[in-house]
């Protein structure tokens, strides 16, 4: 019998040092090991999508789109992979489906093959335009379930979920553990039921943050999960993923096929250990962020939504209410109908639980973003939002019918008329729809190292 083969995606690019040291890796510092990471044998190089936009843009003065278009160059072997909140693009808000589809045609263009697509609330109508448009351009739709425990996620709900999917068109399916929370038995279970359901690959995102990740993936691979993210160890761990040359070491003795080459594996771990170890020097890395913390299993909190609560109560001298706060944010979690806390949904009931504490009455303020929440604005929600917290927050005003992003009239167009000349291209375009201070100030430095490059020049000759 032939061995069954399990696969690896690399996240070093992106989530791995996004978890680690908030994606604060610039190109120009891992480009020499790129063509390494080429040959190294893995599925996909996650590289870009989720925070790399916007702190290329807010930190590193780099453009985005070029990043990507320099990856594309540096690996002509590799399987380009990034992540996209469906309509919120990588964003906090909705956007119209022009800009969404924009967006999804130049990820493809400039070199992206695999785009994982994700709502916050795992409503598929969120996820449909933007997998419509990835198969447009010939890439990889890998329709993703945002997990999360509650009394409606159950194993029927997510097997609905992947059906709808698939009718969509995705070529697979991805199930991304966000906070770490996902334990052997239930990846076990949720990997059978959807490999009973569907003919479709699936591979398997968790985080370190709770200890459970190395066990969580060899029980999903027992029950046939196709491909397992893992990151180079000097990046892995703690909120990162379960180190890929440990996973591949225990599946190989276990006798699974494993592609990833352990020599070149060993020089990728080589070059990253200086660069992490000068992470740790300067403070960008906590120490923190590399153990395990179990804490998320008691309250289903991920470890930042966590760091957020800590530091929104020391802003309001109320650190004394955190533990209050802790066991609010359960609470106000099942009156909003148990939405998965991950991004923007996670700040959302986090800010909740803390205002609802410090005003001493529930609801007495509530934010905009949940007002939108309420009325709709993110989607259906996986439970219906209790009445009382809906008469409070909407008071007699009537809920969306519908999708959200059927009511937002289409902006790029517009937006490309109105920047003119500041822009050159598309891409510019979109980096400014999605982050429209950020876009500016960095045309700006860019215009600005142009001018001052050319009169260089000019004195030089």
């Amino acid at each position: 019998m032939s061995k069954r083969k399990v696969q690896f995606m690399e996240t070093v690019l992106r989530d791995a040092n996004q978890s680690l040291i908030a994606t604060r890796l610039p190109f120009d510092v891992y480009e020499p090991i790129l063509d390494k990471i080429d040959q190294a044998g893995y599925y996909s190089v996650e590289c870009w999508g989720g925070a790399t936009f916007d702190v290329c843009l807010r930190y590193l003065n780099e453009d985005p789109w070029e990043r990507l278009k320099k990856l594309r160059k540096k690996l002509p072997n590799s399987k380009l992979q990034m992540l996209l909140r469906g309509q919120n693009i990588l964003g906090y808000k909705h956007y119209p489906d022009d800009v969404v589809r924009k967006f999804v045609e130049y990820s493809v263009k400039d070199g992206i093959d695999i785009i994982r697509i994700f709502d916050a609330l795992n409503d598929t109508t969120n996820m449909k335009v933007a997998i419509e448009e990835t198969l447009k351009h010939g890439a990889l739709a890998s329709g993703t379930i945002s997990y999360t425990t509650s009394p409606v996620h159950t194993l029927e709900n997510y097997v609905k979920m992947v059906k709808e999917l698939k009718e969509m068109g995705v070529g697979s399916i991805c199930i991304k553990d966000m906070a770490g929370i996902m334990g052997p038995q239930e990846a076990y279970d949720l990997v059978s039921a959807i490999k009973d359901a569907v003919d479709l690959p699936i591979d398997l995102h968790t985080h370190s943050t709770t200890g459970l990740a190395f066990m969580t993936y060899l029980k999903a691979v027992e029950a046939g999960v196709d491909v397992i993210d893992t990151a180079i160890s000097p990046f892995s761990g703690g909120t990162s993923q379960p180190a890929t040359e440990t996973m591949a070491y225990a599946l190989k003795q276990l006798g699974y096929e494993v592609t990833t080459d352990d020599k070149i594996l060993k020089e990728i771990a080589d070059f990253f250990k200086p660069i992490r170890d000068g992470y740790i020097a300067d403070g960008t890395l906590m120490p923190k962020s590399l153990t395990t913390d179990t804490q998320c299993l008691t309250y289903q909190v991920p470890g930042g939504m966590l760091s957020n609560l800590l530091s929104q109560l020391k802003m309001m001298n109320a650190l004394d209410r955190f533990d209050e706060a802790l066991v609010e944010t359960p609470k106000v979690r099942k009156d909003l109908g148990y939405p998965p806390l991950v991004t923007p949904t996670s700040q959302m009931v986090g800010v909740q639980a803390v205002q609802n504490v410090l005003a001493g009455e529930r609801y007495k303020n509530v934010s905009k973003e949940i007002v939108a929440y309420c009325r709709g604005e993110y989607g259906k929600t996986p439970a219906p939002i209790d009445p009382e917290v809906m008469k409070k927050v909407l008071g007699d005003e009537k809920p969306l019918e519908g999708r959200y992003a059927d009511t937002l009239e289409p902006m790029f167009e517009k937006t490309k008329a109105e920047l003119g000349d500041t822009a050159r291209n598309d891409e510019d375009v979109l980096s400014y729809i999605a982050f429209p201070q950020l876009a500016e100030k960095y045309f700006e430095k860019r215009k600005a190292a142009e001018e001052n490059k050319a009169t260089y020049t000019i004195e030089e000759a």
